[in-house]
């Protein structure tokens, strides 16, 4: 592979002032740590040891985890210049399938739906790298058929797949290490993982490149189309790997999980900062809007006054006040 120059940080353009630069960084992929941290200050000033303590922060990190998985695929994902829809209903169909197939063993509860998720990435991967169709129809397309096909293998719904409790998977899905669930590390170990790989490897300079611009990646004489297909491929692995650890987790398989999960993974990222157009973006920042997310949600909860739709009525809202102060922070670093 021809070796790339270093990952932008900012998209090309006329430069308006060096001194601008650094607070227009500041903005785009600071921002949500600091935001964090205050949220989490606030948090602990207004519900005091109900927040703060150690089995609540266990709950946002354990909840988190599965959210970091699939928020990590998707940060490659958008790096490309793409888009990922199909996350939610493969988060489902993988922990059905993990449950469905734990009859045999766990190396089969883990290889199944694994395999099967790593197919429909490649089903994205290609049609979007090499048959050049819109990732936007592609994945919706494979959000309509993962999870009918969850809902097939579960016979529409009413068979829940239990998985025993003496398996293997199930004593590793409920673990605590340290206080914190299993899930967490897995969860950081492939970030770690992934971290290396976007910001030291070859491939991760080469998604850099196709999402600041595909032709410009295409004369370099980069392999664009088998780069956008590996990141499809990626982003459905860790979301099937996020699906065998919640049904671990939970002994089961649920064809109706996930609803709603490819959004909030995408939130997550664009919290994070990284450009939904692509090309420029990072896996801190990503980890930064997963847990300011889960953060908000897990306040709301404390109140314990709200319902569910309300929750999210709150939790779409936070996002737009986020998004837009990180744009308005990005414009006057500009000036």
């Amino acid at each position: 592979m021809t070796a790339v120059a270093n990952p932008p940080t900012e998209r090309p353009g006329a430069a308006r002032g060096r001194g601008s630069a650094p607070v227009a960084l500041w903005a785009r992929r600071g921002s949500a740590p600091v935001v964090l941290a205050l949220v989490l200050v606030a948090g602990t000033a207004v519900f005091g040891g109900r927040f703060a303590s150690a089995l609540n922060l266990g709950n946002i990190a354990l909840d988190s985890s599965y959210l970091l998985l699939i928020a990590i695929g998707m940060t490659f994902v958008i790096l490309s210049g793409g888009i990922d829809l199909s996350v939610g209903s493969l988060l489902a169909l993988s922990g059905v399938l993990t449950a469905y197939a734990s009859r045999w063993g766990t190396p089969a509860a883990i290889l199944v739906p694994l395999g099967v998720c790593a197919l429909f990435g490649l089903a994205n991967g290609v049609l979007v790298g090499r048959a050049r169709i819109a990732p936007f129809i592609v994945t919706l397309a494979g959000l309509l058929f993962a999870r009918g096909l969850a809902f097939a293998v579960s016979k529409e719904g009413n068979q829940v797949y239990i998985i025993p409790a003496e398996l293997a998977l199930t004593r590793v899905g409920q673990a605590r290490f340290l206080g914190v669930g299993a899930p967490v590390w897995f969860a950081l170990a492939v970030f770690a993982v992934a971290l290396v790989v976007l910001n030291r490897s070859r491939f991760g300079q080469a998604v850099f490149a196709i999402g600041g611009s595909e032709e410009a990646a295409e004369l370099m004489g980069l392999p664009v189309a088998r780069v956008k297909t590996l990141v499809y491929v990626l982003s459905a692995v860790l979301t099937g790997l996020a699906g065998v650890l919640v049904a671990a987790q939970t002994q089961s398989g649920l064809p109706t999980i996930g609803e709603g999960r490819e959004l909030e993974a995408i939130a997550a990222v664009v919290i994070g900062g990284t450009l939904l157009s692509g090309g420029a973006g990072s896996l801190s920042g990503t980890l930064a809007g997963v847990l300011l997310l889960k953060v908000i949600q897990n306040l709301i909860n404390q109140v314990g006054t709200l319902t569910a739709y309300y929750q999210q009525v709150v939790s779409g809202a936070f996002l737009i006040v986020v998004v837009l102060v990180q744009s308005r922070l990005s414009r006057r670093g500009l000036r």
